[in-house]
């Protein structure tokens, strides 16, 4: 299991890649704030999950993003339990 600092270097290693669409790192940049918030672990967890998620189906993101995404997505949700 990863630490949010773990997940946060995965977020920023997504939001550093120029090939990656604006509105994806804005999304993954929102999920980070959610992370580094002062809220209950559930909580921040939930809503970053909630952030990501809305960009997991775009066209645009490229395969590679599309990966990393989604092990940032599992290794939230393996938070959550």
């Amino acid at each position: 299991m990863s630490s949010v600092e773990e997940i946060i270097g995965l977020m920023d290693e997504v939001l550093e890649d120029s090939s990656v669409p604006k509105n994806i790192r804005k999304a993954v940049g929102d999920a980070k704030q959610r992370l580094q918030s002062e809220d209950d672990l559930v909580v921040k967890v939930s809503s970053a999950i909630y952030s990501i998620e809305s960009i997991t189906e775009d066209v645009n993101m490229p395969p590679h993003a599309r990966m990393q995404i989604w092990s940032i997505i599992s290794e939230l949700e393996a938070m959550k339990e």
